[in-house]
């Protein structure tokens, strides 16, 4: 069995042309249109775009997300509260589904990230007490799962649990009701408000701790009975590349609960790396970050070794690059394009791996009865033959007939 055999799957069909008699000895051509595996990155760009007056700057975005839509199937939408809806009532519904449909236009999944968090909170909740604060976290996760239910199926509900009832940076209201209710309580009650509005969401739990104080935590929440489809895990890395057995260790001990994997926020430096004595990335405040023509090399190629394994896995269906370009988060140099929009090394290496080495494009010949088999990457096809075409999917072993039209 090979590193990817996971990832493939075996068609058997017999090729009917549009009267329903068979396409005998015909050369069919077999394209590769879409992936099953996610492969995603912060899409917040495409929000940026909507509604800008300036042309110049809208035009600007368009061309990043172009670039960005050359690799990814995969994006995922702010929804930080405090910036999501600064003023109680006011929220950027408009431009995050103009940013929704856009990206599923153009047949991407859209992810939102999160339902609840104690960073970026809304400073106005500050003025409720806890009973009132944790009510009005269920409605706002009722609101917004109803309202973008059907273009938002997949959601981060709730980020960084680990650290949150002991967070003190600053005062907060979700700590504030974490302290009070327990990890586990809260958890609960708000997965049970995005299942109970869109039961058929796949929801996360994300987390950038991956020691062992994480799993005791999923372990805790597994048993309470907390509707977890995937688990979460982040991966910002401005310190350094974890190294392959770092990758592996992570992958053992959080797929033994038998769930689905998401690398949700993976992230490597290709400029001069964040000093190690850095508790909290945050802390790290520069004016400027630069990539360097080292960096961009070592970037692509521990982007190359990260995703090859985490592709290699068979309870790993996404992987998330945090930042599409550089500059973003913490000005890190953490991108796939440069500040000038040129694509760095990772673009070139990820394009070629996601559309070329894990992407399966052949063409086979029919038999006498117009029946062919080939394997092929999971995921969507376009079959042509003799100025005619049909759509497959595929996503385990598929044994059909096709008509060509």
């Amino acid at each position: 069995m090979t590193a990817f055999e996971h990832r493939r799957a075996a068609a058997s069909l017999r090729i009917l042309n549009p009267d329903g008699t068979p396409a005998a000895n015909r050369e069919v051509k077999i394209d590769q249109t879409a992936h099953r595996f996610l492969f995603g990155c912060g899409a917040f760009d495409s929000v940026a775009m909507q509604g800008v007056p300036d042309e110049e700057k809208k035009a600007y975005f368009a061309a990043r997300m172009e670039k960005w839509l050359g690799l990814f199937n995969y994006g995922t939408l702010p929804f930080y509260w405090g910036r999501y809806e600064p003023v109680e009532g006011r929220t950027a519904y408009e431009p995050t589904m103009a940013a929704a449909k856009w990206l599923r236009e153009r047949g991407v999944t859209v992810k939102g990230h999160p339902l609840c968090w104690h960073t970026a909170c809304a400073n106005w909740l500050m003025q409720y007490d806890n009973a009132e604060i944790l009510r009005r976290q269920i409605e706002r996760i009722h609101r917004d799962v109803a309202a973008f239910r059907g273009v938002i199926d997949m959601w981060d509900v709730i980020n960084e649990v680990v650290i949150m009832p002991v967070f003190d940076k600053y005062d907060n209201a979700i700590t504030r009701i974490c302290k009070e209710m327990g990890r586990v309580p809260l958890v609960k009650a708000v997965f049970e408000a995005a299942k109970e509005t869109n039961p058929t969401a796949t929801l996360l739990i994300n987390d950038f701790n991956t020691s062992p104080a994480y799993e005791h935590l999923i372990e805790d929440l597994l048993e309470a009975g907390v509707p977890i489809d995937t688990i979460g895990i982040q991966s910002h890395q401005h310190q350094g590349y974890w190294g392959a057995e770092k990758v592996h260790d992570v992958l053992a001990r959080f797929s033994r609960f038998g769930l689905p994997i998401h690398f949700t926020e993976n992230t490597l430096i290709s400029g001069e790396l964040m000093p190690p004595h850095i508790d909290d990335l945050n802390d790290w405040q520069v004016s400027e970050w630069p990539s360097t023509p080292e960096g961009e090399e070592r970037q692509a190629r521990e982007m190359k070794e990260m995703y090859t394994i985490l592709f290699s896995h068979p309870q790993v269906e996404a992987i998330t690059t945090w930042d599409f370009g550089d500059g973003a988060w913490l000005k890190a140099p953490s991108g796939f394009i440069r500040l000038d929009g040129s694509e760095k090394p990772s673009y070139d290496m990820l394009r070629d791996l996601i559309h070329g080495d894990w992407e399966t494009h052949t063409a086979c010949a029919t038999d006498a009865e117009g029946r062919l088999d080939f394997t092929g990457f999971k995921g969507s096809y376009r079959l042509q033959c003799a100025g005619l075409s049909a759509d497959l999917r595929l996503d385990g072993a598929v044994r059909a007939d096709v008509t060509l039209g």
